[in-house]
C-alpha cells in the first residue's frame, strides 16, 4: 500500500510524503506498489509541491521486491526491473523538486533503489543496506552496484556481495554512502523539518543544482564544462523573482520569502 499526503505549509509552500505502507512485509514492493509510487510522484508534480519525503512505516523501510508467490521458472527478472522498477526509479529521480527519503530498519534490493533515486537520505542508526542475495542466486539490483563502486570503492562493494553482509546506518554514513545518521527516534521529525526548510527555498535553485549534480554523476561532466553551466544557469536565475528576494532580504537583512519562482 502506498499512501500520498499533500502538506500545506503556508500560502506559498507545500510539500509531499509518500508513505510505503505495508509494515507486515516490512513494505515489500509488488507490481502494483510500483504503479502506486508512480502515480504518487505524478499527483504530487501535478500539485506544484516544492519538496518531497519518501519514508516507511513500521519496521523497516523497505525490504526489497515483494516475492511472494513468484515462481522462479516463470519469473522474467530482467522484464521486470527494466520496465517495471527502472522507469518509476528515473521518474523519481527527475522530480522537479527536492526529494528526501528517511530510512530506518532495512533498505535492500528495490528498497535501496527507492533511496538512491531521492536526492537526499537520512537513515537511522539501526538501519541495514548491503546485498542480501549471496543465498538467493541473484546479484544487486536497482542502481547498487553503481552506488557502492562510486562510494565505497571495488573492493568493499564485492566483500558485500560476496559475503551478503549488511552494513549498519552509522557506517552507511561515515564511508559517504549516504547524508546523515540520525537516532532513530529522531529521524521522522529531523527529516520532516528538512523537508520543511526546502519546500520553503528557492526551489528553481535547487532544481538547478539537482541538474548539475546528476550531470556530473551520469555524464562525467568535468570542472571547467561544469563551470561554464554554472554561469549560464545563474544568469537564468538572476531575472528570477527569488533572485531578486535574496538579495532584497540580505541587503534588508531579513528573513528571504520565496515563491519557488
Amino acid at each position: 500500500m502506498i499512501d500520498l499526503n499533500i502538506h500545506r505549509i503556508d500560502e506559498h509552500a507545500s510539500y509531499a510524503e509518500v508513505v510505503l505502507n505495508d509494515p507486515s512485509t516490512l513494505n515489500a514492493i509488488a507490481e502494483q506498489d510500483l504503479l502506486d509510487i508512480s502515480a504518487a510522484y505524478t499527483e504530487a508534480e501535478k500539485a506544484g509541491v516544492r519538496a518531497l519525503l519518501l519514508r516507511g512505516e513500521g519496521k523497516g523501510f523497505c525490504s526489497g521486491r515483494n516475492i511472494k508467490g513468484v515462481v522462479p521458472a516463470e519469473d522474467d527478472a530482467a522484464d521486470y526491473l527494466a520496465n517495471k522498477v527502472t522507469p518509476v526509479l528515473k521518474q523519481m529521480s527527475a522530480f522537479p523538486a527536492p526529494t528526501f527519503a528517511a530510512v530506518h530498519g532495512a533498505c535492500l534490493g528495490v528498497g535501496l533503489g527507492l533511496a538512491i533515486a531521492s536526492d537526499i537520505v537520512y537513515v537511522a542508526e539501526k538501519s541495514k543496506f548491503g546485498s542480501p542475495f549471496a543465498n538467493l542466486g541473484a546479484t544487486l539490483d536497482s542502481g547498487g552496484h553503481a552506488l557502492f563502486v562510486e562510494r565505497l570503492g571495488a573492493h568493499r562493494t564485492m566483500d558485500l556481495i560476496v559475503t551478503g553482509e549488511l552494513i549498519s546506518g552509522a557506517e552507511a554514513v561515515n564511508s559517504g554512502l549516504f547524508s546523515r545518521l540520525v537516532p532513530t527516534e529522531e529521524l521522522l521529525e529531523f527529516t520532516r523539518d528538512k523537508v520543511i526548510r526546502a519546500a520553503q527555498g528557492a526551489t528553481q535553485a535547487f532544481v538547478t543544482s539537482k541538474a548539475l549534480v546528476q550531470d556530473i554523476r551520469d555524464k562525467g561532466t568535468g570542472l571547467w564544462d561544469s563551470v561554464a553551466v554554472e554561469n549560464e544557469e545563474q544568469g537564468r536565475l538572476c531575472s528570477s523573482p527569488d533572485y531578486a528576494e535574496g538579495f532584497a532580504a540580505f541587503n534588508e537583512k531579513r528573513a528571504p520569502v520565496f515563491f519557488g519562482r
